[in-house]
């Protein structure tokens, strides 16, 4: 919420308030009473108010955290994509020796396949 929106929040209390005040001497409240009403009224809808906003932040359901959630989330997706269109893109030689060196276990591409031919020996590359 930006400063702005709180100072319009702010403002629409205000208003509210003198609109139940207005609302309570016309419904038949004199003087103090018509305000004490209106005023209980204000403290039950800001109270209300607070509580879902802590409600909102011991569930963990607030603005931020939605924010950061869903921005993890597209992050993630976008730098798996990257890493793997980078990956994709190189030779099943170089392929192979950056999974060595991570010391991971090659996983085939598409499934059932298998990334070195029969025997396990890469093409092109040195025996020893």
């Amino acid at each position: 919420m930006t400063r702005g929106q709180v100072l319009l929040v702010g403002l629409a209390l205000l208003a509210a308030g003198a609109a139940g005040y207005g609302v309570f001497q016309a419904s038949g409240f004199e003087g103090f009473s018509a305000g004490i009403a209106a005023s209980l009224l204000l403290l039950l809808v800001v109270v209300g108010w607070t509580g879902t906003y802590l409600l909102r932040v011991v569930s963990g359901r607030m603005t931020f955290s939605e924010q950061r959630r869903r921005y993890r989330v597209g992050y993630e997706a976008a730098t798996d994509q990257a890493l793997e269109a980078r990956f994709a893109s190189l030779s099943p030689e170089e392929q192979q020796r950056l999974l060595a060196e991570l010391e991971l276990p090659a996983e085939p591409k598409a499934p059932g396949a298998d990334p070195l031919p029969a025997g396990g020996e890469v093409p092109g590359a040195p025996t020893p």
